[in-house]
Parts: structure tokens; C-alpha cells; sequence
């Protein structure tokens, strides 16, 4: 210990740094973790982009009952309606079509070229209204219940 080196210093080996099989495997491991949860981190996302078709449903058809409310009938006018044809973040076309005096389908599709326009099973949710009752598709699992 007079020499000023402590105990296991200087004795056996040096201290090294990573290898190149350290390096390449820790790749191999980032990437392979990568690989699986990027799916599912795209697949979330998505399902929660899906708000912004919903909500634009949901105004729509709250527009509607205001309208039936004072005229009887829905219409198939945006602007009688006070309603943007888009949904908020830009993501949803919305269309309506009147089917008779007490009814309407509202649809929101997703724009090509857009993000959601990769959500092959809910492409468009829609809203299907008779008689004041309101029925929403494709399916309950777009709508996320």
C-alpha cells in the first residue's frame, strides 16, 4: 500500500471499454423492441385520431336536433346547420343524406392521403338517425366503446 496503488489497481487487467459485440448486440436488442411496439404505439394513435370524427359526428348531430326542434325536419345544409363539411383537425370529410322527414345519415370518412386514411376498418364512422333514435357504425369498436 506505500506505493500509492489501492487494492486491485494495477493488478490483472485494465479496465476496458465495450466491445464491438456489446455494441452490436445491444442494436440488435433496441431494434428488436423497436419492431415490436411501434405496431402497437401506430395502431393507438390511430384509434385515438378517431376522436376527431366522432366529435365532428357528435356536433352534427346535435345541429341536427336544433334545427328539428324549430323546423320539423333535418336538413342536409352545412350552413342551415352552422356545421364545418370537415372535422376539426382536418382529418374527416362529413356528408349527410336524408332519408325521409324524420331521418338522415351523417358520415365522416377519412381523407386519402391523410393519417387515418390507413384505418382500413373504421375508414368512415357514421351516424344513422330515424325517428330521433341514433345508431352509430361501422361498429362500436370505432367509435372506442
Amino acid at each position: 500500500m506505500a506505493t500509492g496503488m489501492g487494492m486491485g489497481m494495477g493488478m490483472g487487467r485494465a479496465a476496458r471499454g465495450f466491445t464491438l459485440v456489446d455494441v452490436v448486440i445491444t442494436c440488435v436488442l433496441v431494434a428488436v423492441l423497436a419492431g415490436v411496439a411501434l405496431p402497437s404505439y401506430r395502431a393507438q394513435l390511430t384509434k385515438s385520431r378517431r376522436v376527431d370524427a366522432i366529435a365532428a359526428l357528435t356536433r352534427l348531430q346535435a345541429a341536427q336536433e336544433r334545427w328539428r326542434s324549430v323546423q320539423g325536419l333535418y336538413s342536409s345544409d352545412f350552413n342551415t346547420l352552422r356545421v364545418a363539411p370537415r372535422s376539426d383537425e382536418g382529418l374527416y370529410t362529413l356528408a349527410i343524406e336524408l332519408s325521409g322527414p324524420d331521418g338522415y345519415r351523417a358520415t365522416a370518412t377519412a381523407l386519402a392521403g391523410e393519417s387515418q386514411a390507413g384505418d382500413r376498418d373504421c375508414l368512415q364512422l357514421a351516424v344513422d338517425v330515424k325517428s330521433g333514435f341514433a345508431q352509430i357504425g361501422p361498429n362500436a369498436r370505432c367509435w372506442n366503446r
